[in-house]
C-alpha cells in the first residue's frame, strides 16, 4: 500500500514539473522565456495556434493537478488514520 502512495506522490511531483515548464514556456506580454529559445513569436513549435494549445494544455494540467492534491490529502488522511488505531502493547516492567 504504501509503495502505490510513494509512486502516486511521486508521479504528482512530474506533474507539478510539468505543469511549471509549461507556464514558463507560454508567451506572456514580454515574450517571456518562449523568447528565450531563439524564436521570432511568429515561429512555433506547433503551428500558428501555439498560445491556444499551450492555453488548453495548461488547463487541463491544473485540473489534473487539482484533482490530484485532492486525491493525495485523502489518501494521506486515511494513513494517517489508520496509524493512530494501531495501539502497541504495554510494556510491563519487572523489578528484581
Amino acid at each position: 500500500m504504501t509503495f502505490i502512495f510513494y509512486l502516486a506522490l511521486f508521479l504528482f511531483l512530474g506533474l507539478c514539473a510539468l505543469l511549471c515548464l509549461v507556464i514558463l514556456i507560454q508567451e506572456s506580454k514580454s515574450l517571456g522565456l518562449g523568447a528565450s529559445f531563439g524564436g521570432d513569436p511568429g515561429d512555433s513549435l506547433f503551428g500558428t495556434s501555439t498560445a491556444d494549445v499551450l492555453k488548453k494544455f495548461t488547463a487541463w494540467l491544473a485540473g489534473a493537478f487539482m484533482i490530484a492534491c485532492v486525491l493525495l490529502s485523502l489518501w494521506t488522511g486515511v494513513l494517517s488514520r489508520n496509524k493512530s488505531r494501531y495501539v502497541p502493547p504495554a510494556i510491563e516492567e519487572t523489578q528484581s
